[in-house]
């Protein structure tokens, strides 16, 4: 360090809380709640003597203020300033950051009781509360920050699970279009999000596009596909491949008017009704099978009735009500 340093001493170390600036004392210790981000003004900014005051004391009543003593001279202080400004700007307006040059504006610095540069003192609510000296490095910087301001919420995380909330609500209520204009907005900007390209592949689904729901399943690794919402889909598709080489839906109603034993007829009208999203038909269908023949098809009635159940989901009121009565026929 330089021998012309007027505040010459340890770098590195931590500053008391107890400095004073036109006052008694602070031993401020902020809890993260206590602070409002977002205030009008740049985020990095200098700082004089004469407007000490608005940059610092006043602005700090808004948000954590960060004071950077410095000095041209100082070889630390370069070192420092890059990395500060770097985490200060990444931190989202959690806090400001306020630069003064001691050598034009000695005196703040003088009254903080800094012995050495650079110093970093954090104002809130107008009071010095934490401090630290010397070229610290990028890692201790952050945790002064979270100790001051709280730690960062990661609001894009926030924000795409919300948009991906509002995509199912969408889908849902059947409006395609913008369900699925979400869900790829959501991919755009985080191309591995699973519910994304499940909820796309669903939207696919609905809209019959079941080749490119295929596509967008198919670049899933093995462990993805194993998700039991992506194992769903796929499970979906494939029985909607198996119903539509079951036949005509009203040559099978004709033939169980006919013979209401037909359980062959019955067993692939349920297959059909499913896929068409007639769930509390193609249960009963099924059901009906149960109750008549168990043994028709190798118990093929309960265990269809089964694979419904893992494409609907165990909450679904269509899964719920079958569920009840095929163990009613199971254990009668």
């Amino acid at each position: 360090m330089s021998g012309n340093n007027p505040y010459s001493g340890s770098y590195g170390s931590q500053m008391s809380a107890t400095a004073t600036y036109g006052g008694a004392p602070a031993t401020v210790s902020p809890s993260p709640a206590a602070v409002v981000p977002a205030t009008s003004g740049p985020l990095i900014s200098d700082t004089t003597t004469a407007t000490f005051t608005r940059d610092v004391l006043e602005a700090s009543r808004g948000l954590p203020v960060l004071v950077d003593f410095w000095a041209p001279w100082c070889g630390p202080c370069k070192q420092l300033t890059p990395i500060i400004e770097k985490v200060v700007t990444e931190a989202g307006g959690r806090v400001k950051l306020v630069k003064m040059n001691i050598d034009d504006h000695p005196s703040i610095a003088g009254q903080l009781g800094i012995q050495s540069i650079p110093a970093v003192v954090a104002f809130v609510d107008g009071r010095p509360a934490d401090g630290f000296m010397g070229a610290v490095p990028e890692s201790q910087i952050r945790a002064f920050i979270e100790k001051i301001a709280g730690p960062m919420i990661d609001d894009q995380a926030a924000e795409i699970e919300a948009a991906l909330a509002e995509a199912k609500q969408l889908l849902d209520a059947g409006d395609l279009q913008n369900a699925g204009g979400i869900f790829a907005s959501v991919l755009q900007v985080e191309p591995e999000s699973l519910p994304a390209r499940a909820g796309l592949a669903e939207v696919m689904i609905a809209s019959d596009a079941l080749d490119q729901a295929r596509e967008i399943l198919s670049e899933l690794s093995d462990e993805q596909k194993a998700d039991p919402q992506v194992s769903a889909l796929l499970k979906r598709l494939d029985q909607i491949d198996e119903a539509r080489k079951l036949g005509d839906p009203k040559a099978l109603e004709a033939a169980l008017l006919a013979d209401p034993d037909d359980h062959a007829a019955r067993l692939n009208l349920a297959k059909i009704r499913n896929v068409e999203g007639d769930r509390q038909t193609a249960a009963e269908h099924l059901l009906t099978i149960m109750r008549r023949d168990r043994a028709f098809d190798d118990d093929g009635a309960r265990r269809a009735l089964v694979a419904f159940f893992e494409v609907w989901g165990p909450a679904d009121p269509a899964t719920l009500s079958a569920r009840r009565k095929m163990s009613a026929i199971l254990f009668s």
